[in-house]
């Protein structure tokens, strides 16, 4: 994969380093993609779909880019307060815009979810559609989408039911390091930056329970966890973004006009909603749903094939996202 870094400038905290991953597909009328990681991902998690995406199989294809996010891997770190959801969006489209990407598409789990759906919210006319492989909705209320509501009582398949006792055991024992990195991020911080061993311990928990089974090597586990321990910023930086989203909330639901969007649920992820609740969130935009049998948190990682078969049907003939193939396809016949 070819690493570069590029500058960009976000509102309020200045110039920051961003660095990315950048593969163009050499197929005519290809679509760029944002993948955008979250915690305790990388950019390397774009590594096993980057040729699928690219070259691989029947179209459509992709321009891939893949930023690690500030306060990430090789990216810079944000020493200011309040650096958060809205200013990681606005540092991702800076960086589409700067590799002359002004109409792009995106996918993300984890953070990188909520960061490019926040990214659909600000950046309408060049967010043209996201797919998302991480869905952590609120349940539908009466005022937000009473249909939904109704949908949802009492009529949940058999895998919806599984994925709800999924998302309980995730938030009744799986949660606890998200209220210490939203609450205390630099009291965690001190012993991750000090210890190889406790930042080893701390994520590989985490990737031990957040997936399906799979049979992580020596290897992968300590390339992870070493671009943590590598990192430009520290790893004691990554994990603010749980506390800035705390205290900084920004709307990451709300609607996103003409942006097309598309999901896929993956059973063995920390939160798995029933499709009467993604549906409410995301509203009438929704162009894809698939619900999967196997994978958890790491989709790119885990199931690759299954992902990118997931884009390439939902942006390919016949799916819901096809049009917007269809406009880079022209663009590139009028050049």
């Amino acid at each position: 994969m070819c690493s570069y870094k590029t500058t960009v400038q976000v509102d309020g905290f200045g110039a920051l380093g961003v660095h990315f991953v950048h593969q163009p597909s050499s197929k005519e009328g290809s679509v760029p993609l944002l993948f955008v990681h979250g915690w305790p991902g990388s950019y390397l998690e774009v590594a096993k779909i980057l040729p699928m995406l690219t070259e691989g199989g029947d179209g459509p294809w992709f321009h891939v880019v893949a930023p690690s996010l500030p306060n990430f891997g090789f990216s810079d770190g944000v020493a200011d307060r309040a650096f958060s959801i809205p200013h990681y969006a606005q540092a991702m489209h800076k960086v589409m815009l700067a590799l002359g990407y002004h109409e792009y598409v995106t996918q993300g789990g984890d953070w990188g979810s909520m960061i490019t759906r926040r990214m659909a919210i600000q950046y309408p006319s060049h967010c043209l559609a996201s797919h998302l492989n991480f869905v952590p909705v609120p349940k539908p209320t009466e005022s937000t989408s009473p249909l939904n509501l109704v949908a949802s009582l009492g009529n949940y398949t058999p895998a919806e039911r599984l994925g709800m006792e999924r998302s309980e055991w995730f938030r009744r024992e799986g949660y606890g390091y998200n209220m210490e990195q939203g609450t205390k991020p630099h009291t965690l911080g001190f012993a991750l930056s000090d210890s190889p061993i406790a930042l080893l311990a701390w994520i590989y928990e985490k990737l031990h329970d957040w997936t399906d089974a799979y049979p992580w090597t020596d290897d992968e586990i300590l390339v992870w966890v070493s671009l943590y321990v590598f990192s430009t910023a520290g790893p004691a930086a990554s994990v603010r973004i749980y506390y800035e989203n705390m205290h900084h909330q920004a709307p990451l639901w709300d609607s996103a006009p003409g942006v097309l969007v598309g999901y896929s649920i993956f059973p063995m992820d920390v939160v798995v909603p029933p499709t009467a609740w993604a549906r409410a969130a995301l509203g009438k935009a929704i162009v894809f749903e698939a619900r999967h049998s196997h994978g958890g948190h790491f989709a790119a990682w885990e199931r690759p094939e299954k992902l990118v078969g997931d884009l390439k049907t939902m942006f390919g003939p016949g799916g819901g996202a096809e049009s917007v193939t269809r406009r880079f396809a022209l663009a590139k016949a009028k050049m």
